[in-house]
């Protein structure tokens, strides 16, 4: 098993609008809300079942979206022992993020900069 994307701690901060999750190797990653509904991985977000990847679209590190129940999260839930599903707000719940499209939509600097080979 890959420890780098194993989760340790999955902390839900609603008033700071933030998802945290603590890895195994000791990476710390912090989700604003509205980027894990921009990344939401469910078919219909995505637009199809052809256009789902194991791995976050890179356009989503560019989006911005409002404050709304859509980006709002109610609750996280696990997913088996391999991902979570994020209750947001407005109803929505049917994304499952794997711990490995987790750990690849880090939005910390040192993840981007990894990723885009930097």
């Amino acid at each position: 098993m890959n420890l780098k994307e194993l989760p340790k701690k999955i902390t839900l901060n609603k008033k700071e609008q933030y998802l945290e999750i603590a890895w195994q190797d000791g990476h710390l990653s912090q989700y604003p809300f509205s980027l894990l509904r921009a990344a939401c991985p469910c078919a219909t977000c995505r637009g199809g079942h052809e256009n789902m990847r194991s791995e976050p679209d890179p356009l989503v590190f560019d989006m911005t979206l409002a404050d709304t129940p859509a980006t709002r999260v109610e609750q996280v839930e696990m997913a088996g022992q391999y991902a979570i599903t994020i209750h947001f707000q407005d109803g929505h719940h049917y994304g499952i993020y794997t711990w490995h499209f987790l750990r690849m939509l880090c939005p910390c600097p040192s993840c981007r900069a990894h990723i885009h080979g930097e």
